[in-house]
């Protein structure tokens, strides 16, 4: 029997090796052994085998190399051993990896899927809790427990470095750590739960807005349970209301029911919704058309956003900027472009030297729509039904600025605006004319597509997004100068 020893139990590359070596020597898999270094103890009777640095090339189909990163991943101890037995019937016999109801097959079909999932799982159910630096100028570090079933840890990881680019996170788990410093991703040892920092007040925060949104009657346990599966549950500081929100769940449904209807309210002291007004051509003044909006109920975004997110600039602006809906710095704090996205926005205006006394900044969409994960907002696009019912506000906000031209940032925005159906990709950096009034109209992407991008915010995407903008330079300049090539 033959031994053969990797550097980790998700060492891909020494298990390709390996195989392409036991393969040429012709050794077969009830021959075989697989191990791991510092793993206890040592499998008896076998004798170790020497893996060469550059074995001879094996060919196997593709969908076996994809199928082994996954499954290398499992807790499973005989993962090596399975794969292997597959690689050896494939090598002698191609069309083994023809048949998808093989046993065999099908096992490492199995615990792929196994695996995909807990990564999914991990995306979903991480929570971080923020780690203040030990000094003003070290940033704060928000660190997260979790316990994976499966080596998942590093596989995970870019996702989080992705969504959390420009902070500086932890993920601690006892099958390993990472860290993301604002640049590279950074793997380390196994941690234990006592090294994740304990909850905070903005944690109780989260517990109460969770509990407060708990809907009793949508209460369907089983298919609860199978989404968050019990093992979960621990690492979730939300979970440890579950079970008295279950107990409570009868009685709160029968109250719910037989309270008497109430009328919304709007938050922060807003009046109760009026619906759209009939009369929105003879209100005057971009302040009387807020008050009007902020009582507007024609669609659902309103009621979960915690106000409206009005335009805002000169009130004979000669540019308007429409981006297609507020983010969730934006939905806070009231006003438009403050989040990430807009401070790109803003920092590009500032290059481009446009005076502030000559715009109008505003969104397509007046409210914050998003979904909830964890303790935080993630956007979400709205529907076309929503952005229509919001058209009428946008075309309020234009009657009386009066623009010269507009910017529509994203297509959101830009089918607003055109009332067609845009493809950024063919409109980018191209000026249209609205029917109706012939406003000339210039499509650029959102700032927030730049900062999406793989790998972060590039200079050249943002020099060349840069130059789509300055087109509506001219529209700044006097009025006897013109426009230009807005056509």
């Amino acid at each position: 029997m033959w031994r053969i020893e990797l550097d980790g139990p998700t060492d891909a590359a020494g298990f390709r090796r390996a195989v392409k070596a036991l393969v040429a020597a012709g050794i077969a898999p009830e021959s075989v052994a697989f191990g791991t270094a510092g793993a206890p103890g040592e499998l008896f009777g076998t004798q170790p085998f020497d893996v060469p640095a550059d074995p001879a090339p094996l060919a196997l189909p593709a969908g076996f190399a994809a199928l082994c990163e996954q499954v290398l991943l499992h807790e499973d101890g005989s993962r090596f051993e399975r794969l292997y037995t597959l690689a050896w019937r494939i090598a002698h016999d191609r069309a083994v990896w023809a048949d998808t109801l093989d046993p065999q097959r099908r096992t490492l079909d199995r615990m792929a899927h196994a695996v995909r999932r807990e990564i999914h799982k991990m995306h979903a159910f991480v929570r971080f809790r923020p780690v203040p630096g030990g000094s003003a100028d070290e940033p704060v570090c928000h660190v997260a427990w979790f316990e994976p079933a499966h080596h998942v840890v590093a596989a995970a990881a870019p996702f989080f470095a992705r969504r959390f680019t420009h902070q500086h996170w932890a993920i601690l788990t006892p099958r390993g750590s990472v860290h993301w410093n604002g640049e590279r991703l950074e793997h380390a040892g196994p941690a234990r739960a006592e090294d994740a920092p304990p909850a905070d007040a903005g944690e109780a925060l989260w517990l109460a807005y969770y509990r407060s949104i708990f809907n009793p009657a949508r209460l369907k346990v089983a298919m609860m349970k199978r989404e968050m599966p019990v093992r979960f549950w621990k690492q979730l500081p939300e979970t440890h209301q579950v079970s008295t929100l279950v107990a409570q769940a009868a009685q709160r449904t029968h109250t719910m029911f037989a309270a008497e209807p109430q009328p919304r309210e709007r938050r922060r002291g807003q009046p109760a919704g009026c619906g759209a007004p009939a009369d929105v051509p003879a209100l005057s003044g971009l302040a009387a058309l807020a008050a009007q909006a902020a009582r507007c109920d024609a669609c659902p975004i309103g009621a979960q956003a915690t106000q409206l997110v009005w335009g805002e600039g000169a009130t004979d602006a000669a540019l308007m900027l429409v981006g297609e809906q507020p983010g969730d710095r934006e939905d806070l704090e009231g006003r438009p472009f403050v989040g990430p996205a807009g401070q790109l926005l803003r920092q590009a205006i500032g290059r481009l030297g446009w005076p502030a006394e000559r715009l109008y900044l505003t969104n397509a969409v007046k409210h914050f729509k998003f979904v909830p994960r964890g303790k935080r907002r993630l956007h979400k696009t709205a529907a076309q039904r929503e952005a229509a019912a919001c058209a009428h506000w946008l075309e309020a906000e234009i009657a009386t600025v009066r623009p010269r031209a507009l910017v529509a940032l994203g297509v959101t925005a830009a089918r607003s605006l055109l009332g067609q159906p845009i493809e950024m990709q063919h409109a980018a950096g191209r000026w249209f004319k609205r029917s109706g009034d012939g406003l000339s109209v210039l499509v650029v992407p959102h700032p927030a597509s730049l900062l999406r991008a793989d790998g972060g915010l590039h200079p050249g995407a943002l020099a060349q997004w840069q130059l789509m903008l300055a087109q509506a330079s001219p529209v700044l300049a006097p009025v006897e100068a013109g426009i230009g090539a807005t056509g």
